[in-house]
């Protein structure tokens, strides 16, 4: 049978596209979203036209108090489907862009940045370590905002500081069964992703571009094979590392 991998936020860009990379590499692919329900059943028809399976889950990774009805939904889907509750892959990728000034950063934001980011990701890790067959892996996202900084961006870069801290955690403690856990660090990309800034406004494209080693901003497309590369045999020795894919960003 197909190992198989869950992508959260997998119905739009970077998870979208990690999904899809993930399928091409045989595996099939368990994947959520948040609200757009007609995304993501467009990410599962693709996945299936490559020849996988593919199911959408709907969650919201900041209410913690609804994993355990998720986590029985998956469990149950993939008992009925593929006849196994279990998974290989756990790829914790769903969140949101959110930037404010240190003194202009309420505690309403930077709740829901923790809840998201860092809490949700915790909580929901720890959910599902039960359900990872030895062997498999978890790869967590961070930014390449956890070792440069722009102003703006403090409590969103303290989260993804955390989720790296977390993921050498993880290492540690599931290496026993064979479970790798592992960080990418994307630069800017062109997505969706906090309002769209990096894809549509040409000043804050070219401002990345300029400091960008490769002399552009990133694409989604350039996010999902590195992921989809970690949940091959082939990445099976790289653990607990980090691994920034931005282009060469601010270096």
């Amino acid at each position: 049978m197909n190992r198989i991998a869950f992508v959260t936020g997998g119905s739009r860009g970077l998870g979208k596209d990690m999904a899809l990379r993930i399928a091409e590499k045989g595996l099939d692919i368990v994947l959520t979203y948040k609200s757009n329900k007609e995304d993501a059943v467009k990410v599962v028809e693709a996945i299936e036209a490559k020849g996988q399976q593919a199911f959408a889950i709907q969650l919201d990774t900041s209410k913690t108090d609804s994993f355990d009805a998720v986590i029985a939904e998956i469990k149950t889907t993939l008992k009925e489907k593929r006849g196994q509750e279990t998974i290989d892959f756990l790829v914790n990728n769903a969140g949101i862009g959110l930037g404010n000034s240190i003194t202009e950063t309420t505690e309403e934001q930077f709740d829901t940045l923790s809840n998201i980011h860092l809490k949700g990701v915790f909580f929901l890790t720890q959910k599902l370590i039960p359900l990872l067959n030895e062997g498999g892996g978890v790869i967590n996202v961070s930014s390449g905002l956890a070792r440069f900084c722009m102003p703006g961006y403090a409590a969103y870069a303290m989260m993804k500081g955390g989720i790296e801290v977390f993921s050498r955690y993880l290492a540690k403690e599931l290496g026993s069964k064979g479970i790798r856990a592992n960080t990418i660090a994307p630069g800017a990309i062109e997505t969706d992703f906090g309002g769209g800034a990096v894809r549509d406004n040409e000043q804050y494209n070219k401002a990345v571009s300029s400091v960008t080693a490769l002399g552009r901003a990133g694409l989604a497309e350039d996010i999902g094979g590195v992921v989809a590369f970690l949940c091959t045999e082939d990445a099976r020795w790289i653990n607990a590392q980090r691994i920034e894919v931005s282009g060469g960003m601010n270096i």
